[in-house]
């Protein structure tokens, strides 16, 4: 009896000590470096940090290096005494830094474009100075997560020089939520976004989604299902999107909407969607107008037509491209673009679903604006376990062609299989199209090298739900990681 009694006292002085792993930290889990010897290391380069620049996105930026540097460096706070030279941590766009350091690496750094960032040390009068730079804030952000990687990895940060910049320019994610809250092919519990609650109440979840996201560079995420509800497009929903944009913005995240194209049917009380027609094209002005007002960055539509019952512009008699292009000239005073999905299919059409959206979209290639990206999923039926790269992928050299993988497993085991997936993505990127003779990989048609495009994106539909551990299944957690490691660097391999 006396032993359980103190067996009992025992637990409860410990049990505040006690931290259980529940998943909920994804890849962000600052532990302190476990080595002594590196620990020590770190501790010696990292001494003092000195913060350039008062942005929202600085900001976050010194609360991700408290978070991470407090954690992996056993520190009880950080230290900004700027008066300290040896073993000081520089963090700031190039605009921001000083001339000591700015006419050495300008030149290498305009050259990482907007999202890009350097990482590098050097001795000055002796003393260890280590620098994460970038042309943007956002840039810096990107650079910072990763700092803190090389960290978490007992990477050798004493002679450190890394440049890094995304291949591909727009890395999305999909989420096929609905506005009450279902997830179509979703295994992770309910949507996260909570519309009821929105605008006025701000789930800490919403930050560190933008956090996550932001970390393996992700810098868009549709909200809702391409099997589109035009209720979205309402000022109602609107004012609730305008929050969840606010919240993501100075993550570098841009906010998009799937379209449904009968809406000005649905919501503006008009007989007609067709394309062509004077007042539906001035109903999308108006709507594009209205909610550029509200989100200044909004990043544009994400459009099923004409697929699975889905309302389009072969309602009408007209193309692909004369629905998409409408909608185009709508967003393009605001740079908006338009991703069209490639997925058409209707047990209606006798064709080989296999070659439907090759039929339909082929001999559109060169007839769409500037501003619209075809999305096309990585094979031609529906995300099968095995399938070769889709036909389209080298068929439309004139036209920017979006990559559209899954990140839920819908055909892996849903949400109680293992499966990781970046063999099955690499596998695809790796594929040899052959549309310019040998080499002309499936990820040169998508980071728009192959036909010299300047817009290019990839897509994921997200595995993401109010599980504690986001993904239902803790390894779900791996695809999302890898889908934004390779929509930054395609060329990594499987095991990086």
């Amino acid at each position: 009896m006396k032993f359980i009694t103190i067996l009992i006292l025992f637990t409860l002085l410990t049990i505040q000590f006690i931290k259980a792993e529940d998943g909920y930290k994804l890849w962000l889990r600052y532990n302190i470096v476990s080595d002594p010897q590196l620990l020590d290391e770190y501790n010696d380069i990292i001494k003092n940090v000195k913060i350039e620049g008062s942005s929202e996105t600085m900001h976050i930026i010194k609360n991700v290096l408290e978070l991470g540097l407090t954690g992996l460096l056993g520190k009880d706070n950080i230290e900004y005494d700027n008066t300290k030279k040896n073993g000081l941590l520089v963090v700031g766009s190039l605009e921001n830094l000083s001339n000591t350091f700015l006419l050495r690496i300008k030149d290498k750094v305009i050259n990482l474009g907007e999202e890009g960032y350097l990482i590098f040390n050097e001795k000055i009068d002796g003393n260890i100075t280590t620098v994460i730079t970038g042309n943007t804030d956002i840039g810096v952000l990107y650079g910072t997560f990763q700092f803190l990687k090389l960290l978490q990895t007992n990477q050798n940060i004493k002679n450190i020089s890394i440049e890094s910049s995304p291949k591909i320019n727009l890395r999305v994610l999909n989420h096929w939520d609905n506005l009450d809250r279902t997830v179509e092919r979703g295994y992770a519990g309910f949507s996260i976004w909570d519309w009821h609650k929105l605008p006025d109440y701000i789930d800490q979840r919403y930050i560190d989604y933008a956090r996550a996201n932001s970390s393996i560079g992700i810098n868009g995420t549709v909200l809702t299902n391409v099997n589109a509800n035009s209720l979205v497009l309402t000022e109602q929903y609107l004012v609730k999107v305008k929050a969840l944009a606010d919240i993501f913005r100075p993550y570098g995240i841009k906010v998009y909407l799937t379209a449904r194209f009968s809406s000005p049917i649905e919501l503006g009380g008009l007989k007609t969607a067709d394309p062509l027609n004077e007042d539906v094209k001035l109903w999308w002005k108006n709507k594009v107008d209205e909610i550029y007002k509200l989100i200044p960055n909004f990043g544009g539509f994400l459009v099923k037509a004409n697929s699975e019952g889905q309302p389009g512009p072969q309602n009408y008699g007209r193309s692909h491209a004369d629905g998409a292009n409408m909608l185009a000239d709508a967003l393009s005073d605001y740079n908006g673009v338009v991703m069209w999905r490639a997925f058409v299919y209707s047990n209606e059409n006798q064709d080989d679903r296999a070659k439907q959206a090759y039929t339909e979209f082929q001999p559109l290639d060169g007839k769409f604006r500037d501003n619209v990206f075809i999305q096309v999923k990585n094979g031609a039926i529906d995300f099968q376990p095995r399938e070769p790269f889709h036909p389209l992928f080298g068929a439309m050299p004139k036209t920017p062609l979006m990559m559209e993988f899954q990140i839920t497993q819908e055909y892996l085991g849903q949400g109680t299989q293992l499966a990781y997936l970046s063999p099955l993505y690499k596998e695809c990127l790796d594929s040899d199209t052959y549309a310019k003779g040998k080499g002309s990989y499936v990820s040169k048609v998508i980071d728009g090298s192959l036909d010299n495009h300047a817009k290019s994106g990839i897509a994921g539909v997200a595995n993401i739900g109010t599980d504690r551990n986001w993904t239902g299944h803790l390894f779900g957690q791996s695809n999302w990681y890898t889908f934004g490691r390779l929509a930054w660097d395609h060329e990594l391999s499987s095991q990086e």
